[in-house]
């Protein structure tokens, strides 16, 4: 049988970290210096990876960072990863599909208007762009990058243009940086037609700066939203991280990503791989299983029953909130989206 914690819950999603550098320093996440490194697994490690994790089921894969377009052969990785299939990878079994995984990408999209084509032809579904202000100012102000807007925008586009799609667009709400934004993202969803999602701020940044006051919570979000246009609840997977929305005129769709103020524990279907071979069950994690060297290894069955032994430990839940918890050691973007 496939993937399955000690909880029941079927685990399908893999978020494969391929750097953990970044070309921006966005305020809610990095400190504004270059900070330490991790290193960097040959991507032909990552392929192995991939292999194996399909073969025990995983039907979606997401390339993270860091900035992912940073990573040199990433089109040729994208390329290898769409061949994959259950018949072809692991032990040959087949999860009820001979089909290949969905294969996305989270960026800044700095770099994705010259890349997107690329992209699409080597074999990309769909591409979520990390986008947290639609005002040239505010957006320097929070990424440290001047002139970044333009660049995002125009990536934006180019997805769209190139099938990657339904585009995404992210945004990170952090209290006193853009909560005044969510309006200008409703009708920016419209005119560029596009699914943005508002994600509450998560105790993962480099300043250690969290705290319950700079959330920006679910039920805000909503009741902003209502006074750029009314809306409706759309149903939405009990697995999805999203709470989806769509507007009643049928323009555009929205989301919020609410783990702290609504946990999707309950029905978490991910687990992730580091840009240095470690697996993590959850973005809180504070345990670490080292997937590198048996990579190193080349051995599929040794690769298989650490990806075995990791996900029978996933953890239940996070804490966030509650008395005892603990910020893990790695921040978000040595994690991986």
């Amino acid at each position: 049988m496939p993937l399955v914690d000690s909880y029941g819950r079927a685990i399908r999603d893999l978020r494969i970290s391929i750097t953990d550098r970044c070309n921006y320093r966005c305020a809610y996440c990095r400190t504004g210096t270059n900070g330490a490194q991790f290193a960097e697994l040959p991507l032909e490690d990552y392929l192995l990876a991939a292999r194996v994790f399909v073969g025990l089921g995983i039907t979606k894969i997401r390339l993270t960072g860091g900035e992912p377009l940073l990573r040199k052969g990433i089109a040729e990785l994208i390329r290898e990863l769409i061949k994959l299939s259950p018949a072809s990878a692991n032990k040959g079994q087949i999860w009820g599909t001979s089909h290949k995984p969905e294969l996305a990408i989270t960026t800044n999209g700095h770099l994705l208007a010259a890349m997107a084509e690329e992209l699409k032809q080597a074999g990309l579904d769909r591409v979520t762009v990390s986008m947290d202000a639609v005002d040239p100012e505010r957006f320097a102000r929070i990424t440290r990058v001047k002139d970044g807007y333009a660049a995002v925008l125009e990536g934006v586009r180019e997805a769209r243009r190139q099938g990657l799609g339904p585009v995404k667009v992210n945004c990170v709400l952090l209290r006193g940086f853009n909560e005044d934004q969510i309006e200008a993202f409703g009708r920016f969803a419209c005119e560029e037609q596009v699914i943005v999602r508002f994600i509450e701020f998560m105790p993962l940044d480099e300043g250690r700066a969290w705290t319950p006051q700079a959330v920006v919570p679910l039920s805000e979000v909503l009741e902003r939203m209502a006074r750029f246009a009314p809306f409706e609840e759309m149903a939405h997977d009990p697995s999805s991280t999203s709470r989806r929305y769509r507007f009643l005129d049928g323009s555009a769709e929205f989301g919020v990503i609410a783990p702290v103020t609504l946990p999707f524990c309950g029905a978490c279907s991910r687990i992730r791989l580091t840009s240095d071979g470690k697996i993590r069950t959850c973005l809180f994690s504070l345990r670490e299983h080292d997937l590198a060297g048996a990579i190193r290894s080349r051995d599929e069955a040794e690769i298989a029953r650490v990806i075995e032994y990791a996900v029978a430990h996933k953890e239940q839940r996070h804490l966030i909130g509650e008395p005892g918890f603990v910020q893990p050691g790695r921040t978000m973007v040595h994690i991986g989206g």
